[in-house]
């Protein structure tokens, strides 16, 4: 029985279940608002493109797009031919590849590669927009972590073991009671005896730094020994020091330095050093300027020989050399340049426009 729309290419193999799979953040990443699968995918294409892209396609998100991980996959063809049928898919607007720049930990910078794929063939236009709308989602987001390049991807989710609730003796066994949440403390506004309570000072749960810096003075020099009462006094006037940067050092250093022979009030001495002597407050430090080599940015990448580029000055997803490369060509396997389609069209209107008779 004769089939309908024969086709010369040959049939992708199978994806296999260990296809390998691309370090985080690199591999395929298909492109949105693609048409759905049809047997004629790829008709126009010749043999080994369409090949090479029937199998593309049916990759998940995430696989590894190396040519030389391609050409393990794909017996028919070497390394060379797989790359030269990429290139072929790149002019054809089925594919695009870009880089991105991760910042890591300190001023490590790492590239993020990918490889964008369209089964519905797209023009320049379109692939310039949408690698524009990714570099706004990029800018947009909040920064990532940089990936972690020699780690394997992370295995399939697997629920935390819990331990599984005793099955009941008898199936009419009643149901234990639920536990009665606990409510939230408060604190008595009088204790039992109904006294009032104490006024709660700042250090009364939990001793803060400037308190504990005024509690040693007296440790340090027998001049500056403070009460409890004269450290809590003076508490709030330590902690604008170290409000404004200072250390506990800087601040005990500050206090203790040309002390009278004698001193007939801590206290007093104390408010007046830290009213007259508090250190000035300091702007803050505005944040360290990106360099343009660390910016996160989305650069696309020529698909024959990986130089780098805005989406805008790599028409065709190549750079100028190769497409000139590619144009000239002589290969059967290669798809003619659009460019130069549309100037044969022009140069061949001028001259009938110039043989019609006046």
């Amino acid at each position: 029985m004769a089939t309908k729309h024969p086709s010369s290419a040959p049939h992708a193999p199978a994806l296999s279940a260990a296809y390998p799979m691309a370090k985080p953040g690199y591999g395929k990443r298909s492109a949105p608002d693609q048409q759905a699968r049809t047997r004629h995918d790829f008709a126009l294409l010749p043999t080994r493109e369409r090949y090479v892209a029937g199998f593309v396609d049916h990759l998940p998100d995430g696989a590894a797009m190396s040519v030389k991980t391609l050409a393990k996959q794909l017996p028919l063809y070497g390394q060379q031919a797989i790359s030269t049928a990429l290139t072929a898919l790149s002019v054809a607007g089925h594919l695009r590849r870009v880089r991105s720049a991760v910042v890591g930990a300190g001023d490590e910078t790492r590239w993020v590669f990918r490889t964008f794929w369209s089964r519905t063939a797209r023009d320049n236009e379109w692939w310039n927009t949408y690698l524009a709308t990714e570099q706004a989602a990029q800018a947009a987001a909040p920064a990532p972590e940089a990936p972690v390049l020699d780690a394997a991807p992370p295995p399939p989710y697997v629920p935390a073991e819990q331990p599984s609730p005793p099955a009941p003796e008898h199936p009419r066994a009643e149901r234990a009671p639920e536990p009665t949440p606990v409510p939230h403390q408060r604190t008595p506004a009088h204790a039992p005896e109904d006294k009032p309570a104490p006024p709660v000072t700042p250090h009364s749960a939990g001793t803060s730094p400037a308190y504990l810096a005024l509690a040693r003075l007296g440790r340090d020099d027998h001049r500056l020994t403070l009460s409890a009462d004269d450290c809590a006094t003076l508490e709030a006037q330590a902690a604008q020091w170290l409000a404004r940067g200072v250390s506990v050092d800087y601040l005990t250093h500050a206090l203790t330095a040309g002390l009278p022979a004698q001193v007939d009030s801590p206290l007093g001495f104390l408010r007046r050093r830290l009213t007259d002597k508090i250190p000035p407050r300091l702007p803050a430090e505005p944040a360290p300027a990106v360099s343009p080599a660390t910016a996160r940015r989305l650069l696309a990448e020529c698909t024959d020989c990986g130089r780098p580029g805005r989406p805008q000055a790599l028409p065709d997803g190549l750079c100028r050399p190769c497409r000139e490369t590619h144009s000239g060509s002589v290969d059967g396997g290669n798809l003619p340049h659009p460019a130069d389609i549309a100037d044969v069209k022009a140069h061949m209107n001028n001259l009938r426009d110039l043989l019609k008779p006046v």
